[in-house]
């Protein structure tokens, strides 16, 4: 149900976050067949189901991209606002918003400039999303402001990995042609040490390969876990 009646959600509508603050549309078609079949493929729907289970409340998920997660929201889940700022993908989420068990609130709007009120959530879901935000940061404290004090932050991301071969690659690919090719990816951040430096409670997380088997790819160093902020 996109763009329910939710005082806390300045949608487009209101005129306070253009449609495409970001616009990459070759991306955004190739991103919404890839990640599809990537879910049984790699392994990431599986994923998917660990990085929700036992959320409950209101959770804001930042880049939703075509919407994959919504499927994986448990039933305790009251609302989902889910931030997508690229034309098409948020056009495809708005269609797996419909399907989705949850309600959920499709919105446009920018990872450092969110169009919700200030500790309106009780939880926020980022999702293969912090590689491509622009100012990391600003997103994260941002992230600070939307949560109520002690929400939590469920998190599945790449960055860094690998040894000295691996990350020299990384950084490269960071430099060069990656961003311009993958809608502004960049496979050599640091997700937990952002959350860290950005004021969070890191909680239990782990490390590991997507996908599992097989030789690693510069995208495939994750991180999966739990991070609060602070009541304090």
């Amino acid at each position: 149900m996109p763009f329910r009646s939710d005082r806390s959600v300045r949608t487009a509508r209101s005129g306070t976050v253009p449609h495409d603050a970001v616009h990459h549309p070759v991306f955004a078609r190739y991103y919404a067949r890839f990640s599809a079949g990537a879910e049984r493929r790699m392994g990431l729907g599986a994923l998917r189901d660990r990085m929700l289970a036992g959320l409950s409340g209101r959770v804001i998920e930042i880049g939703a991209g075509n919407g994959l997660n919504f499927a994986h929201y448990p039933s305790a889940v009251s609302e989902v606002v889910a931030i997508e700022p690229e034309r098409y993908l948020r056009q495809l989420a708005v269609e797996a918003a419909l399907r989705s068990e949850v309600p959920v609130d499709v919105a446009p709007g920018a990872a450092e400039a969110l169009p919700v009120k200030s500790e309106a959530f009780d939880a926020a879901v980022l999702s293969l999303v912090l590689c491509s935000v622009r100012d990391v940061p600003r997103a994260l404290g941002e992230l600070q402001r939307v949560l109520r004090p002690g929400g939590q932050v469920r998190f599945l991301e790449h960055g860094r990995g690998g040894g000295r071969v691996m990350t020299f690659t990384q950084r490269a690919m960071d430099r060069t042609v990656w961003p311009a090719l993958s809608g502004g990816c960049h496979v050599s951040r640091e997700p937990v040490a952002a959350l860290r430096a950005a004021g969070f409670t890191l909680g239990p997380y782990r490390r590991l390969l997507v996908p599992e088997h097989g030789p690693p790819l510069p995208s495939s160093y994750c991180a999966l876990g739990t991070a609060w902020r602070p009541v304090q």
